[in-house]
């Protein structure tokens, strides 16, 4: 048995904890899963057991609980340092964390009105402006870290870093409501969601049958 457990919500849903499951996942870390649908009776009841903060994603390290999934991601990254989830150049490495804290912290329009659901495809669904300027901003942001620190690989730091893991589900989210994007965007998005990790994520998401109504949005 893994030292490490991680207890996540719906994979359909639950954009948080795709982030965590994602890092851990690409560090190539073992860890054991634990699954608790969000919203579902028993919910708070069954989180209880684990957290009294009452969110998903936990990581469990030996009994120690981490919670928040920017803090997983940068335990990841000291579990795993030959998976260079940060950047190893200082300056790569701050704008790195500084883009995975404004995505922590920002884009609440976005989150609102675009709810991650990985099973559904909605060509004609109509941005509210709040949106259309968060959007900009992202993909604003993932020009400049591509141009800047990208080079030759796919990723926004060339290769997958926790940046890349904090903007997962933003991939999932435009791709599920048919965003128009730039060529740099749209590639990027392209990228992450063509990752073998990505796939397995959306597969068993796909398998779910626990419906939230609220994220089911037309």
């Amino acid at each position: 048995m893994s030292n490490l457990t991680l207890v996540i919500g719906n994979r359909n849903y639950s954009s948080w904890s795709l982030r965590a499951w994602l890092a851990l996942t690409q560090a190539g870390l073992e860890f054991d899963e634990i699954q608790i649908p969000l919203f579902m009776p028993k919910f708070k009841q069954e989180i209880a057991k684990y957290s009294d903060a009452g969110k998903v994603p936990i990581l469990i390290e030996d009994g120690t609980v981490i919670g928040e999934s920017i803090a997983i991601l940068e335990r990841a990254a000291e579990l795993a340092p030959s998976a260079k989830l940060w950047p190893d150049d200082p300056l790569a490495r701050a704008a790195a964390r500084s883009c995975a804290a404004e995505m922590h912290a920002g884009f609440f329009a976005l989150r609102e009105h675009c709810p991650m659901n990985m099973r559904r495809s909605v060509p004609d669904f109509r941005l509210t402006p709040a949106v259309e300027q968060e959007i900009a901003r992202i993909t604003q942001l993932w020009t400049e870290l591509r141009l800047n620190y990208g080079g030759s690989g796919d990723f926004l730091f060339g290769h997958f870093t926790n940046a890349d893991a904090m903007f997962a589900p933003v991939c999932s989210r435009l791709r599920s409501y048919h965003v128009p994007l730039d060529e740099v965007s749209a590639n990027y998005v392209s990228a992450v969601l063509a990752m073998p990790a990505m796939k397995d994520w959306a597969e068993q998401a796909a398998q779910e049958e626990w419906v939230i109504a609220e994220e089911e949005v037309d």
